[in-house]
């Protein structure tokens, strides 16, 4: 299956080594979870360039991000503006799944549910991992 290649903006290279050094709890929960191909040996990497954004996390073979929203995503302007992020990144082909932090905090284990069924649903197309 044909992946493309995937573009950011350079500038972002400092910002992402900055946020991959000051993670929050709720990244560092799921970033436990996600590391060194722990879901099938799929390889994840944390706080992702894509286009003019950061996501969280993002998996090439999966082409797939994973944000984990705290509570400042709750405010309209920046669901807006999370709305516009996603659905450009989206048109490069690459899925979203998006966590609450409080769903990290408190019920890791429905995440990593979520994160496997979309494995699932990649394996059904593309048998194993690139």
């Amino acid at each position: 299956m044909f992946k493309p290649k995937i573009y950011y903006d350079k500038e972002l290279k400092e910002k992402a080594r900055f946020l991959r050094n000051n993670s929050t709890l709720t990244e560092v929960l799921l970033w436990n979870h996600l590391k060194r191909g722990q879901r099938r040996g799929y390889d994840f990497h944390r706080q992702k360039p894509i286009l003019h954004w950061i996501v969280d996390f993002f998996c090439y073979d999966l082409m797939l991000a994973i944000e984990v929203d705290g509570d400042y995503h709750e405010f309209d302007e920046v669901k807006t503006k999370d709305k516009y992020r996603q659905e450009q990144i989206e048109a490069l082909g690459i899925s979203f799944l998006r966590f609450k932090d409080d769903t990290i905090k408190y019920d890791i284990e429905s995440a990593l549910i979520a994160i496997e069924k979309h494995i699932d649903e990649h394996e059904k197309h593309s048998p194993s991992p690139s």
